[in-house]
């Protein structure tokens, strides 16, 4: 059973204040929210809510990254999601999972009771509007990777996935990415690959290219720096700059 922490932190002061459901909330909604609000931990690895589990709350990823998962019949599993810091778990109206949710990091969920939450939603326009938005968002990006998945090659598939991360790093801090921006890739080379519907040897190999040519500078595993942030954008296949969802 997932144990279950309060945190006392105020909203004025979260990381995604700005970016989640909450973002245009007045004083008195936040005041609301907080009645039915509380956090839960999690550890690398450690399931979040199985597909077909019934959920009593929906939530905000606060920091860390979260993996959807989708489980076939004959055992296959297919990973068709992530959730970064900002992202909205659950579906207000909907009392069961639809995908497997794993913690792929240390992850930390802004949660709130889903029955007190679905009644917020009607009587609160500016949470609801902004959940709208976000939805609308979320399947913008969908429509997006499906083209990465579906029309791209290896490497533009790859640096897809890292201006992905890049420019959503820099959004949950107000600004535009820039060259010389460092950041950490919160997906193991192994998840990447299942991502991407690609080898583990075809990510490692193309990663090892875009260093090479100097579009991505690497720190150990995880640590990335792009010197040239057009660069990358120029390796995605892109054609109109702010192509990719934030």
């Amino acid at each position: 059973m997932n144990q279950v922490f309060i945190d006392s932190r105020n909203c004025a002061s979260c990381p995604i204040r700005h970016r989640a459901v909450c973002a245009r909330c007045e004083p008195e909604e936040l005041e609301r929210l907080d009645t039915v609000k509380y956090y839960r931990h999690y550890e690398p690895g450690q399931p979040i809510v199985w597909a077909g589990d019934e959920m009593d709350f929906v939530a905000s990823v606060v920091t860390g990254i979260a993996t959807l998962s989708q489980t076939l019949e004959d055992g296959r599993t297919q990973m068709v999601g992530l959730l970064l810091p900002s992202d909205f778990l659950g579906r207000p109206g909907r009392k069961t999972a639809p995908y497997d949710v794993t913690s792929n990091s240390h992850l930390t969920l802004c949660c709130f009771r889903r029955k007190p939450f679905e009644k917020l939603l009607t009587e609160s326009p500016s949470i609801s509007q902004r959940l709208l938005e976000m939805t609308l968002d979320e399947l913008d990006a969908a429509r997006e990777w499906m083209l990465i998945l579906g029309r791209k090659t290896a490497r533009e598939k790859i640096a897809s996935l890292l201006a992905i991360i890049a420019r959503r790093e820099a959004a949950l801090h107000k600004r535009a990415p820039t060259n010389g921006a460092t950041f950490e890739v919160p997906l193991t080379r192994e998840a990447m690959a299942d991502y991407l519907g690609l080898t583990l040897e075809t990510v490692s190999r193309q990663i090892s290219a875009l260093k090479r040519a100097e579009i991505i500078k690497l720190e150990g595993k995880r640590l990335i720096t792009v010197p040239d942030f057009d660069a990358l954008m120029d390796e995605t296949g892109d054609d109109a700059d702010g192509g990719l969802p934030v």
